[in-house]
């Protein structure tokens, strides 16, 4: 009798394994799409920006940064409701919370320095009487990174991990070369190596 709970018990907790596992296969797969749609969210309005920059009026254009919210939410609405159901998992949270985190400090900080460059907000309101250099375009790149390598992690990925290492140290240190505009084909870059690559580099495996 006592063999017999302990194979139950085996049992259940085998079962309780292979369907963490195949949830986490779900998650992993799911987000292929997404990557992919958001890296061409970046990577579009990064070009399109640092072109409207250079030619057509300067700095002010940073503005249309605030357009991939919608944009990028809408298409992501769109690709979950195709994706496969998958119930609400730690894993699933995490992945959310991470990419939450993400897109309100990095949106936040990217729009107030948007507003300050513009000349809509003045200087001193956020930095008051100090001399400071900041490259935001080195911040944020360093924060894709570090949110697509945790998202490796999380999912057991080393290909999303070490994009996400080459996209956020490659992405910090190279926007440090280019002025103005220019730092925005690296965020391009950025947004080729830390999102669109590992989306479909995942789309790829479980198509095999």
């Amino acid at each position: 009798m006592e063999e017999k709970k302990n194979l139950t018990a085996e049992r259940s907790l085998e079962i309780i394994r292979e369907s963490i596992e195949r949830s986490q296969r779900t998650i992993t797969q799911n987000s292929a799409l997404p990557l992919i749609w958001w890296g061409i969210c970046v990577f579009a309005l990064a070009v399109l920006i640092a072109y409207l920059w250079q030619s057509h009026g300067g700095p002010v254009w940073n503005l249309l940064w605030a357009a991939i919210w919608p944009i990028g939410y809408i298409g992501n609405w769109m690709i979950d409701k195709k994706e496969k159901p998958v119930p609400t998992t730690f894993v699933s949270k995490c992945i959310g919370y991470v990419w939450t985190t993400f897109g309100i400090f990095c949106g936040g900080t990217g729009m107030l320095l948007g507003l300050m460059g513009s000349g809509v907000l003045p200087l001193s309101l956020i930095m008051p009487n100090v001399f400071i250099f900041a490259c935001i375009t080195s911040v944020i790149s360093l924060c894709f990174g570090m949110g697509t390598t945790i998202m490796g992690f999380i999912i057991r990925n080393r290909v999303i991990q070490v994009c996400g290492f080459i996209a956020g140290i490659g992405g910090f240190f190279g926007a440090l070369h280019f002025p103005g505009h220019e730092q925005l084909y690296v965020m391009a870059a950025v947004a080729i190596t830390g999102l669109i690559v590992p989306g479909l580099v995942i789309h790829f495996q479980h198509k095999k």
